[in-house]
């Protein structure tokens, strides 16, 4: 699951004491590490995972923004055992012994900093919280999501088919999820309602120039509590309705921390999984002659994106509960370990020969272990990612590139994996 900006309390507690800085270079015996920064890396990742392999092996020293220094996990074995073994690598991020040297407005901040929610609970806490999340996700019906998102995507391709022109990032692939999160959430398809939370859940995930993130955050905040109270007093078969019946008894500020984790979760990860998935449907010739409403083209390019161009390629993390060893780095209590997707969906041990291929689904993109994405979102996620592309397609099947594949720019982000823009053309439809 991604993260939703909003304000952060990483306050230590008794259980979590902060302890002292580590020093922002090498310690003793260790390789100097390497910054997590710069175009050529936003760019083309891969080249720095095979640089960082070829030099550090499976798990490298880095510095985060500011020169804080973390662990990125670059092996498929050594992420499965970090996600695998909560008692050694967990979630609360109180245990970091950073924080004595994180400034106020640190851009990772919204990412680490602790919140009372599902994603930074543990053990007995996180088993309910993520329970009534599953029980709840696993009662959708995908039958349903897929029509609900089928008329969502028709809506909004009439809005730009007719012009033969679209820029599809913005009007389509990140557009598309967030009303489909909404809709399994019971908010209704249509109304200023809907839209005016949409906006602020883009504003709150993506904020853009002029753009005021904290006063949308709590606005969507204050409409989900609105949301759950509605929920409360008139039930329907929805996903928030369900979270709220359910037998562990979530307070409504619970709920709320919870349903911003789930829409988070649907929205941007997802929104570049279809932008991904269409930008290899669109340049890549295995996929040229068939793609047309092709479901076999289009399932074999939504998962070979989830291998290849994971929408989150890097994830903050676990935090090491002792002292420990992992990839023959000693690591100390209180270090941050990022979990490198990308870079173990790449791994030449599970890759022999430098071949990749998408012949099956054990990647690392919905993470693993306790702490992955509740079983049925990835399935749900699959849905919306599927029908979106498909639609399209159908609609628009003549659709191509309006410019070179060259000029197509990945966001300046070392965390997620997306495209800044996906602009293309096609012959005018007038519905």
């Amino acid at each position: 699951m991604t993260d939703l900006a909003g304000p952060r309390d990483h306050t230590p507690t008794p259980e979590f004491p902060t302890a002292p800085p580590v020093d922002g270079g090498a310690p003793p015996g260790c390789p100097a590490r390497v910054a997590l920064s710069g175009l050529g890396y936003q760019q083309t990742p891969s080249q720095l995972y095979r640089a960082l392999r070829s030099e550090h092996g499976a798990v490298a020293p880095v510095l985060l923004d500011g020169d804080v220094p973390a662990w990125l996990v670059l092996g498929y074995a050594e992420v499965a055992r970090v996600t695998s073994h909560d008692e050694l690598f967990a979630r609360d991020s109180r245990r970091w012994n950073q924080w004595a040297s994180i400034p106020a407005d640190w851009p990772l901040l919204p990412y680490v900093g602790y919140q009372p929610s599902v994603l930074f609970a543990e053990g007995a806490e996180h088993q309910r919280r993520a329970g009534v999340i599953t029980e709840a996700l696993e009662a959708v019906d995908q039958f349903e999501l897929s029509e609900g998102c089928r008329r969502i995507a028709h809506r909004l391709i009439d809005a730009f088919a007719g012009g033969g022109r679209a820029e599809l990032m913005s009007l389509y692939a990140h557009a598309l999820p967030m009303r489909a999160a909404l809709l399994m959430c019971g908010m209704p398809m249509d109304g200023a309602d809907t839209e005016d939370l949409v906006q602020d859940l883009r504003i709150s995930l993506d904020a853009h120039e002029g753009d005021d993130p904290v006063a949308a955050y709590a606005r969507v905040g204050e409409r989900l509590h609105r949301l759950v109270e509605e929920k409360r007093a008139v039930p329907a078969p929805d996903v928030v309705s369900r979270m709220v019946a359910h037998p562990a008894g979530l307070t409504d500020d619970e709920l709320v921390q919870d349903l911003i984790s789930v829409i988070a979760a649907a929205q941007q990860p997802t929104a570049n999984w279809i932008g991904n998935a269409l930008r290899l449907l669109l340049t890549d010739d295995r996929f040229a002659l068939n793609v047309s409403g092709g479901r076999l083209s289009v399932g074999q390019a939504l998962n070979e994106v989830l291998w290849l161009d994971t929408p989150t390629q890097n994830f903050i993390g676990r935090w090491a509960v002792r002292d420990t060893r992992l990839g023959g780095r000693q690591i100390r209590a209180g270090d941050c370990v990022v979990l490198g997707l990308a870079a173990a969906n790449t791994d030449p041990q599970i890759w022999p020969e430098g071949h990749v291929g998408a012949e099956n689904s054990a990647h690392m993109s919905f993470s693993n272990g306790e702490h992955r994405c509740p079983y049925p979102a990835p399935l749900l996620a699959d849905v919306i990612a599927r029908t979106s592309v498909e639609t399209l397609l159908e609609r628009l099947p003549d659709t191509v590139l309006a410019v070179e594949p060259t000029e197509l720019t990945w966001r300046p982000s070392i965390w997620m994996r997306g495209l800044t823009s996906l602009p293309v053309r096609f012959t005018p439809v007038v519905r």
